[in-house]
């Protein structure tokens, strides 16, 4: 059967669905919602005890921090584990070239022995003390890798302890920088306790210390080594932090420029900024140690959960398929700005429109394997449908989702293209609201302003030498970084929205800035920053 074209009536019906996605899209809309978002931000730091939590980190790295230590990151998808070696100063580079910063990096931290595991889903929904072994067993792993690189000769490679690095990208609670007690996790794990997540970790580790009193032979050992070196918890944190922390020590701070936000955009999304103490609940001082010295802390504000809905709800933004998506999650109502945003979400979003659509056409077909949940990841719109010209994609779709007992040719040309438009239409709208709520944010702690109504008409602005104020948002997360267009789309609005938000945001510019492996590499700046925060 030749490839037909769509009807008039499903082309019109498909525009009105790519609409509802992008409607939003717009300076005004966006501003507005900035703005809401800028004062939710204020209104949940003074007040909610769920979000814009206090973390110990209440000094920045100052770049002269040593040492080495073993790191490890712990996503909502993988679990990452590597020596960081910290080496403070060193001679700067010679040049200048827009790579200055990476060979910074290169040249202030070491790393080694890195590796990586994916987290398999019977982990997530097996109990803590299972899922905390494996990730002891990770960590074993890797030290034995640097082990079977020491000479036999060599007594205690390692002195006593190692100390420890841990990022964790999930909501915590912490009163000091190498304690933290897990709150409930989300992004698909079944742990819904409270629990001490240091004593956790150790305990998962300790089957592969001499003496720990176990017989089991742990299944990562593979006998080279009869016992491990102990670890000692140094500093915990979230992703966010991390990223903001690895950023901050690899690039220094110049009189006009500065790291402002740590961001995370990738299974799940998360954004870090330092507060001054003053603008939050005064409950929240109590965890901190020496909350009389401190006037800044980093924040780490838990943006996705309940807080923040109402504005994308009074701004009508939030559609039939977000709610569709929300009220069939794992945590109805949990996190809905991530439902909206992040990467364990997007293609399942992707899926909910395209299964209507079809579902609604005149055949009313659509591929068995499409009508499970989750069946369309985001990876594969990352990799296959973002990147893949139109016969290449059509293959693709023919293959992994095969149109059995369906009446007539079901990947047609025009259906291949409409799933495109789709997956385009989420990605534009998840890039814009990350930098909508980037923007807030930043006008929340006052780094940028963005006018309000009664303000809109004001003529005076604050006047700037010639030097440009750089804001850096530091950035990390698969979504961001490896989603064709998402991190050119998001930059786009974060500049439109400065620019466009205030006459006082003349001579400032906010810009998206990688910090690669900023999780593992950040846990060991943090570790190194002990004797600074503690």
């Amino acid at each position: 059967m030749a490839d037909r074209p769509l009807s008039a009536a499903e082309q019109d019906k498909i525009k009105h669905v790519i609409a509802a996605f992008t409607s939003c899209i717009n300076k005004s809309t966006l501003l507005d919602l900035a703005s809401r978002l800028s004062d939710t931000y204020s209104t949940l730091a003074k007040s909610s005890l769920d979000q814009f939590l206090v973390t110990p980190v209440t000094a920045l790295p100052t770049g002269k921090e040593k040492g080495k230590f073993i790191s490890i990151d712990v996503g909502g998808s993988n679990v990452r584990v590597g020596f960081v070696e910290l080496l403070g100063e060193v001679q700067a580079g010679h040049g200048n070239n827009e790579n200055q910063d990476a060979v910074k990096v290169e040249e202030k931290i070491r790393r080694s022995y890195d590796r990586s595991w994916p987290i398999g889903d019977h982990l997530k929904m097996d109990k803590a003390e299972d899922l905390f072994g494996w990730i002891g067993d990770c960590i074993a792993e890797v030290i034995m890798d640097a082990l079977d690189d020491v000479p036999p000769t060599a007594e205690s490679p390692f002195g006593d302890e190692l100390l420890l690095g841990i990022t964790f990208s999930f909501p915590m609670a912490q009163k000091s920088l190498s304690e933290a007690t897990l709150l409930p996790m989300g992004k698909g794990f079944a742990i819904t306790s409270d629990l001490n997540l240091g004593k956790m970790l150790l305990a998962g580790y300790s089957r592969h210390i001499e003496g720990n009193g176990h017989s089991e032979e742990p299944p990562s050992s593979k006998k080279r080594h009869s016992c491990l070196p102990r670890i000692r918890i140094a500093a915990i944190t979230n992703d966010t932090v991390a990223t903001f922390a690895s950023l901050a020590y690899a690039v220094k701070a110049a009189p006009n420029s500065r790291v402002a936000v740590g961001l995370i955009v990738g299974t799940g999304t998360n954004a870090t900024v330092p507060m001054p103490l003053a603008d939050l609940h005064p409950a929240k001082k109590d965890d901190l140690a020496n909350p009389d010295q401190v006037k800044t802390v980093v924040i780490n504000t838990e943006w996705t959960i309940r807080g923040t809905e109402q504005p994308l709800l009074d701004l009508d933004i939030k559609t039939h398929w977000d709610l569709m998506l929300d009220a069939n999650s794992d945590r109805p109502g949990f996190q809905p700005f991530e439902y909206m945003t992040a990467g364990r979400y997007l293609g399942e979003i992707v899926r909910l429109v395209f299964a209507d659509l079809c579902l609604q056409g005149n055949n009313g077909y659509l591929p068995p394997s499409l009508q499970t949940k989750n069946a369309i990841l985001t990876r594969f719109l990352s990799e296959v449908v973002a990147r893949a010209d139109n016969e290449t994609l059509k293959e693709e779709l023919e293959k992994t989702f095969p149109p059995i007992g369906s009446p007539t040719p079901f990947w047609i040309t025009a259906r291949v293209q409409l799933l495109r438009d789709v997956a385009t239409a989420v990605q534009q709208r998840s890039s814009a609201l990350i930098a909508t709520a980037c923007v807030g944010l930043l006008d929340c702690v006052h780094d940028i302003h963005i006018d309000r109504p009664s303000q809109a008409t004001q003529n005076g602005y604050a006047v700037h030498g010639s030097e440009t104020e750089e804001l850096v948002i530091a950035y990390a997360g698969g979504t961001i970084s490896q989603y064709p267009k998402w991190l050119e789309t998001c930059q786009h609005w974060i500049d439109v929205l400065v620019e466009g938000g205030s006459k006082k945001n003349v001579g400032k510019k906010v810009v998206l800035r990688e910090a690669l492996d900023g999780g593992i590499i950040g846990a060991g700046v943090l570790a190194g920053m002990t004797d600074d925060i503690a």
